[in-house]
């Protein structure tokens, strides 16, 4: 039965996003990177790091539907407030890179702060709700 409504919420989310980067990258970016002129090692970096946030957002889905169910919030916070971590480092190593190499490109990145700033949100809801344990 579920237990947090908002983590349930997360988890779909987490999904969806890595089933979109995953399918933005083999429609979008990878065929790009694979007809270019790069050499192998570069095109192989590219698609396995490519594969790696897909991936990690697939694994968060899974964990915070494990963790919908869970009636003690105390022993899966460390976890929620990691992947929190990690999403939002994530976010800004691409937000900071993309600054770097292209300032005008930024604006691109405004859509994701949005998504970022919202997925985060119902995380954090989540670790706000009432810890209610069953007697039962």
């Amino acid at each position: 039965m579920i237990k947090n409504y908002y983590f349930l919420a997360a988890g779909i989310l987490s999904i969806l996003f890595s089933f979109t980067h995953g399918l933005f990258g083999q429609t979008t970016v990878l065929p790009l990177i694979e007809a270019s002129k790069l050499d192998i090692t570069t095109k192989t970096a590219f698609f396995y790091t490519w594969q790696i946030s897909t991936v990690e957002n697939f694994i968060f889905g899974i964990a915070f539907f494990i963790m919908a169910l869970y009636t003690d919030l105390e022993k899966i916070k460390f976890t929620v407030w990691m992947i929190i971590s990690i999403v939002v480092i994530r976010y800004l190593v691409f937000f900071i890179s993309t600054l770097l190499k292209n300032i005008n490109g930024t604006k691109d990145a405004y859509p994701e702060m949005v998504i970022l700033i919202f997925y985060v949100g119902i995380i954090i809801l989540g670790t706000k709700k009432k810890n209610k344990k069953l007697t039962q």
